[in-house]
């Protein structure tokens, strides 16, 4: 029996949140290892939409355990809003628990305000974040002046780490950006609120996490973003600020790789991209524009339009390679229904450079490159209701099978729509 991690393949967006929330139901746990409220994950169950940003997509099952991992920032005003959101909704079932690490680190007011204040100030250079804090918040986990979910509960701990950090983060604001700079206090009594609310789901989550693999429960790891936008092996600097392949489910929550035995590799039918950075098989005319109004390719963090572009087998190769695919969940492939012709990028080429088993690292030289297609018809029935391979179109089936041959990789579920049923299943992946 394998544990399983789940990641995506591109550059975020590839429908994450649901083939977690199917794969929950096999699961026991189902912890959420990096990234923050910059990730949105959307679920369709019975008709209703639900879109988390921090809590495990599994939540929604009953009977589970379900963790923030030391990996993960946590914005705290945001986890008790969807907490809210959730207990309101009566999607918070009674038997799943919730466990937040103590040694995850906290997004401040300032990380949100320095977020925006950066990007404003980019001229020209923007990366495109969400605004939410997220790098700041990884920037000071890294240089060792962050606030962990933990120091909450240690008065003086807190506030001399909120001194020290508000000593530098005012003089930026007032004397680099310009802009009114923010007061201990009030963060203070605001932070130890929020600690007060939280206080049931704090824990080490590390120690229930080691306890549930030996016992021989399954365990799901969760990831945010895709592996193009991790901040070493992505498309740099347009990446998030942590590490989005599979090999961060282990340092992100706590345990020892040999805990992760098998990797499902979220692929969208097509690729899109939020924010800055090349994008090699981008369609700027009426089929991209189609593509992301059937495809409703709007963020679901910032409501963002979607760059939307052909599916690009040179990012979904190196995500294989660089994360230990062993499996691929195919997702949207319900949204190319109607385009009389597909096409799937095979390489790039650069003058006299080709490129077919990985992005080129100088982005400059990325920017050059054009896309080598190969094209495929397409098909006009419904797949909605499709249940298994041969349920689908013949050329659907054709599209599919390349993509499985162009990433070495079999598929292990197929979403033909935005329902958690609209799925076709082909294997178990904790069977490993």
């Amino acid at each position: 029996m394998a544990n399983v991690a789940v990641v995506g393949t591109q550059w975020g967006d590839e429908g994450k949140g649901k083939i977690v929330d199917i794969y929950a139901a096999s699961a026991d746990v189902i912890a959420r290892f990096q990234g923050g409220n910059n990730a949105g994950h959307t679920l369709v169950v019975s008709g209703k939409k639900t879109i988390l940003h921090l809590i495990p997509s599994g939540i929604l099952h009953n009977n589970k355990t379900c963790i923030i991992g030391n990996g993960v920032v946590v914005d705290p005003a945001v986890l008790i809003e969807e907490l809210n959101q959730l207990q309101k909704g009566n999607l918070f079932p009674a038997g799943t628990k919730l466990y937040i690490s103590d040694k995850a680190h906290l997004i401040m007011p300032y990380h949100k305000k320095l977020d925006v204040a950066r990007e404003k100030s980019a001229s020209g250079k923007k990366i495109g974040t969400t605004g939410r804090g997220i790098g700041p918040a990884y920037e000071d986990k890294v240089k060792r002046t962050g606030i962990r979910v933990g120091d909450l509960y240690d008065k003086d701990v807190f506030q001399e780490k909120l001194r020290v950090n508000l000593a530098e983060k005012n003089f930026l604001f007032k004397e680099l950006f310009h802009e009114d700079i923010m007061e201990e206090k009030a963060i203070t009594a605001e932070y130890l609120g929020y600690a007060e609310k939280i206080r049931s789901y704090v824990t080490d989550t590390s120690l229930i996490l080691d306890k549930a693999i030996k016992s021989g429960k399954k365990v799901l790891f969760e990831g945010a973003q895709g592996c193009h936008l991790d901040v070493d092996h992505g498309t740099y600097p347009y990446v998030t600020s942590s590490n989005t392949a599979a090999g961060n489910a282990a340092c992100g929550t706590g345990v020892g790789p040999s805990a992760v035995g098998h990797v499902t590799g979220i692929c969208k039918a097509y690729t899109t991209r939020v924010g800055e950075g090349p994008f090699p098989t981008e369609l700027t005319d009426e089929t991209g524009a189609r593509i992301q109004k059937v495809g409703d390719e709007f963020g679901a963090t910032t409501g963002r339009p979607r760059r939307c572009g052909w599916l690009d087998m040179v990012l979904v190769r190196q995500a294989v390679r660089v994360s230990g695919i062993t499996s691929l969940a195919i997702t949207k492939l319900d949204v190319l229904t109607g385009l009389e012709k597909i096409k799937i990028c095979v390489g790039y080429k650069m003058e006299k450079s080709e490129f077919t088993e990985a992005v080129p690292a100088n982005l400059r030289v990325l920017a050059l490159c054009r896309p080598v297609y190969e094209e495929f018809a397409g098909w006009e029935e419904n797949i909605a209701g499709a249940r298994g391979i041969k349920e689908l179109p013949a050329n659907a089936q054709k599209y599919l099978k390349a993509l499985e041959e162009l990433a070495a990789v079999r598929a292990g579920l197929i979403s033909v729509g935005a329902g958690r049923e609209e799925t076709i299943i082909l294997e178990d992946p904790f069977l490993g």
